[in-house]
């Protein structure tokens, strides 16, 4: 099994938190994947929130195929680049890419006075355009391209990643209120930095332990939804495309997403006071439903962040809270270690009817399928 874990808190927190919870469930992961996402960033990226962050790795040429393409797609203002204090040691046990590139970019001069969505498409289209560009040859890959959005991905040793990047060591520079984190255990499928979760597309955000055996079903559907819906090389992709789908394109309430992926037998649909939209729920995005087991952590755009298990319910996961940090994760010993005076019983472990949903105020809602 993967291991799992978001963090959300009241104050902006360092990436080791994320690496700390972590720590104790090494034995969930063989090494095929590590990827940490972080959204509303403070510290040094905090004066650029309403820009456009380019998360990438690359070789050397590809450093100059992307600073080229930018240049060409109208974004020529680099407003700022972090440079990790990365750690240089012999013998570290990842797949380390010759250059990794944390961008801030002011919009092109064409879009500074479009709409909202004007601007979504044109960062979605460049970041999907550059993604295919760089496949042609190999050099590298592009996570995220998208404000208050930092995005890591590497194949290798959590720890010698998060060593590599300095991220052990907690300081100011690097902060943000939300960090999604997941160390992968491959099952099915190749080992490709894409394929670590979490998963980002539009500002959704999402990680899953587990399996889809309805990938097929699922995949062969969403190629046909949206330009973005591209990859899948984990089944667990799917799991994000369907929230994207529902929430962002279809511009349904996130409630209804349980209702897609696992939805209730018809004899309990039958009863359900919402029982007409959710037999349409049925009969119209029957591609959508999948099948465990597996468990789920997302963040929406507005970094509502939230967690469900399929109707198996035979992935682990657990809530736990104090006044000013609220985490999901895989296994309660990792809660354990960032949150060791938490009272332990008010600890939530999500069930198969419900949807756990965590607002920006840290206030733990239950949403109950039935």
């Amino acid at each position: 099994m993967c291991r799992i874990g978001c963090i959300k808190s009241i104050e902006p927190f360092h990436p080791s938190k994320a690496l700390y919870l972590m720590l104790p469930q090494q034995e969930g992961h063989d090494n095929s994947g590590f990827a940490i996402v972080m959204k509303d960033l403070y510290g040094i990226f905090e004066p650029y929130k309403e820009l456009p962050l380019l998360s990438f790795s690359c070789t050397n040429k590809g450093k100059e195929i992307i600073s080229n393409f930018m240049l060409k797609k109208g974004f020529s203002k680099k407003i700022f680049t972090w440079e990790p204090d990365f750690v240089e040691k012999e013998h570290y046990d990842f797949a380390k890419m010759d250059f990794y590139g944390f961008d801030v970019f002011n919009y092109p001069e064409s879009i500074l006075k479009g709409s909202v969505k004007e601007k979504e498409e044109i960062l979605l289209n460049t970041r999907l355009e550059l993604r295919k560009l760089l496949e042609k040859t190999a050099d590298g890959y592009v996570f995220s391209f998208w404000p208050d959005t930092l995005t890591i991905k590497e194949i290798g040793n959590p720890n010698d990643i998060g060593e590599y990047f300095n991220l052990w060591k907690e300081n100011k520079d690097i902060l943000a209120k939300n960090i999604m984190i997941q160390y992968r255990q491959n099952t099915n499928y190749e080992i490709v930095r894409y394929a670590a979760h979490p998963f980002f597309l539009q500002g959704y955000t999402l990680c899953a332990n587990g399996e889809n055996t309805f990938y097929v079903k699922n995949k062969e559907y969403q190629q046909s939804l949206h330009k973005g819906y591209i990859g899948f090389e984990s089944d667990s992709q799917c799991f994000l495309y369907t929230l994207h789908y529902l929430h962002h394109e279809l511009k349904w309430p996130f409630a209804y997403y349980k209702h897609v992926i696992t939805p209730l037998p018809f004899e309990e649909i039958e009863e359900h006071p919402d029982k007409q939209i959710l037999y349409k729920i049925r009969e119209s995005l029957a591609h959508l439903e999948i099948n465990g087991p597996n468990t789920v952590i997302g963040l929406l755009p507005d970094n509502t962040m939230f967690t469900v298990c399929d109707s198996k319910k035979l992935r682990p996961v657990v809530v736990g809270a104090d006044n000013k940090i609220v985490a999901i994760t895989s296994e309660v010993n990792g809660l354990n270690v960032i949150l060791p005076d938490r009272d332990k019983t008010k600890d939530v472990y999500p069930n198969e009817r419900e949807t756990v949903v965590v607002t920006n105020e840290l206030r733990i809602e239950r949403w109950k399928q039935i």
